[in-house]
């Protein structure tokens, strides 16, 4: 028998980076399905953060973690005693060409790429215990170019290689990783494109289903991701762009 329900009650759920965007739509969506829902943030509290700013944490469980910094990822899973699901949502980018300055570069890379790493080995031991899921969120620039920001792309593109290596390697373990490769979502980052009406025509054009993503897009195919439906799906990093690549 098929399960075909999305019920996580009784299940534990941490959002790396849930405070915002695609990682709050996220943590929302799988409240509503009666998780325990964790989020971090960079901020010092909730208070901090406004609703009206794509930023819902009632019902959520608020830590504040500076990603980069891999002893503040550590001192988080000590707080933890279960982890059924774990998304890796933390993402950062610099514009105006300024990620091709060495020190620049090495900022997008630590936080988009190894810090993703570092949150899977300290959760390893809860996630196998759990039999759970880690799920990777990348973007489709790790399918092409992206010519301003060269530390973006390199670290997007080895969170979809880090996806299928963790996939084959911890599934012995009982652990599915996979990934989510979202297009343009409207959301805080991408502000650069969708405020200015030049460049938000000039991409819907491009998207055959004629509109921008939302942040509600990404945060079903988690929960499909993380569900039974699944249940045979492992290091794959799924497109989610309204295809814009095709």
């Amino acid at each position: 028998m098929i399960d075909t329900s999305l019920d996580f009650r009784g299940k534990t759920v941490c959002i790396i980076g849930g405070s915002s965007g695609i990682g709050n739509a996220t943590a929302q969506a799988f409240r509503d399905c009666g998780a325990d829902v964790h989020v971090t943030g960079t901020r010092a509290g909730e208070a901090d953060y406004d609703k009206a700013d794509g930023s819902d944490l009632d019902g959520l469980t608020y830590h504040q973690l500076d990603a980069a910094d891999d002893a503040a990822i550590i001192a988080l899973r000590q707080k933890f005693d279960r982890m059924d699901v774990l998304v890796c949502s933390q993402g950062m980018v610099l514009y105006k060409r300024a990620e091709f300055e060495p020190d620049n570069f090495a900022k997008v890379v630590q936080v988009n790429l190894n810090s993703l790493m570092t949150c899977a080995g300290q959760f390893y031991d809860l996630l196998k215990t759990g039999g759970g899921s880690l799920i990777i969120i990348s973007s489709t620039a790790a399918f092409h170019a992206t010519v301003g920001n060269p530390g973006y792309n390199a670290s997007k593109a080895g969170a979809a290689g880090l996806t299928r290596t963790l996939g084959k390697a911890w599934a012995p373990d009982g652990i599915r990783v996979n990934g989510i490769a979202p297009g343009l979502i409207a959301t805080k980052m991408t502000r650069v494109t969708t405020d200015n009406p030049k460049r938000r025509e000039a991409t819907i054009e491009s998207i055959p289903m004629g509109r921008i993503g939302d942040p509600d897009d990404m945060a079903g195919l988690a929960l499909f991701l993380a569900s039974p439906l699944a249940n045979y799906i492992v290091g794959q990093t799924i497109i989610a762009d309204g295809g814009l690549l095709l």
